[in-house]
């Protein structure tokens, strides 16, 4: 966010140099606004979530959120913008003057924090990777792809759900999902999606893949939520636990909908997965991985993975070889 910022603040210098000033001052100039102006706003998007007082601002009135968004965004450009045009006036030797190029850099700033802001939130609503695909339409036709899946369920929901209620629970899966979010980030992962209190974990074959970002995965997020869990007995009375199950193969991605458009997975891949996630709860195991997914991974070095029984899948002509992820001691 901060070098798209640079770059096109930079076209913006240059092509608003007034007259009498070198173009490459210029240039610098707008450069230095977009890391004055976006730094703080990339932060407060970025962390928001992790801070107390901005995650009750969320339970605020839309517009009483959005106002403060707003006064903060209008600080962060008259200030960034003032703060770098004296610190350039003043290693120049020019007196600091109120031009129009100051103008229109505020506007130009606006201009790219709303720009900015709604990508965030079309981002957060979307997901990053679903925004950036649909945008330039690598889906709009059905294509086949390599895929690794993480489906990560909460254990006992249903019990947390009774003894809390409905917002309560709420409150507490929300929190559950940001854990699993950051582990996510720090795996390479992409959120497909939250179904109920599961929430679905992709990789493409690649490079993360094959360093077996994924098999690392919920052993990040039950640090993340380990790492938390003062917090969730303050505020809920218990840390949440999960099973997990990754497997990998072959799908079909496309987009799907009309008056909501969403990037649809489908194939056989995903439904043994689930049923993994079965064989979890059935086998009293947290975590279970395909020998499909072993085969093509590197199995991190402070991980074990021991062979469980077959697990027999409908209309699969053989059985699966599964097994049990854990930590070595």
């Amino acid at each position: 966010m901060l070098a798209v910022s640079a770059a096109v603040s930079a076209v913006f210098g240059y092509l608003a140099a007034p007259p009498g000033t070198p173009r490459y001052m210029s240039t610098l100039l707008g450069v230095a606004n977009a890391f004055a102006v976006a730094t703080p706003i990339v932060l407060f998007e970025l962390y928001r979530m992790h801070w107390a007082f901005t995650r009750r601002m969320q339970r605020w009135p839309l517009l009483a959120y959005l106002g403060f968004k707003n006064v903060y965004y209008l600080v962060c450009i008259v200030g960034g913008t003032l703060l770098v045009r004296l610190v350039f006036d003043g290693f120049i030797g020019r007196a600091f003057e109120f031009d129009r190029i100051m103008v229109n850099s505020f506007f130009f700033g606006a201009f790219m924090v709303f720009i900015g802001t709604f990508s965030f939130e079309m981002g957060r609503l979307l997901g990053y990777g679903t925004l950036k695909n649909l945008l330039i339409g690598r889906y709009v036709r059905p294509r086949r792809e390599q895929k690794a899946f993480l489906l990560i369920d909460m254990k006992d929901s249903t019990g947390l759900a009774e003894r809390l209620g409905p917002v309560r629970f709420h409150e507490l899966l929300n929190t559950f999902f940001r854990d699993i979010a950051d582990a996510a980030l720090e795996c390479d992962a992409e959120i497909h999606k939250y179904v109920g209190d599961e929430a679905i974990l992709t990789w493409p074959a690649g490079q993360a893949l094959a360093d077996g970002d994924c098999l690392a995965c919920p052993f990040a997020a039950r640090d993340r939520i380990a790492a938390s869990s003062a917090l969730y007995l303050e505020r809920f009375g218990a840390v949440p636990e999960f099973r997990a199950a990754l497997h990998c193969g072959e799908i079909v991605a496309g987009e799907i909908g009309d008056l909501r458009r969403e990037i649809a997975y489908v194939g056989d891949t995903l439904n043994v997965a689930a049923r993994l996630l079965e064989a979890a709860k059935t086998r009293g195991r947290d975590i279970l991985v395909s020998a499909d997914l072993l085969k093509s991974v590197t199995l991190p070095a402070d991980l074990r993975a021991d062979p469980l029984p077959t697990l027999d899948i409908r209309g699969r002509n053989a059985p699966l070889e599964i097994f049990a992820l854990g930590r070595r001691s």
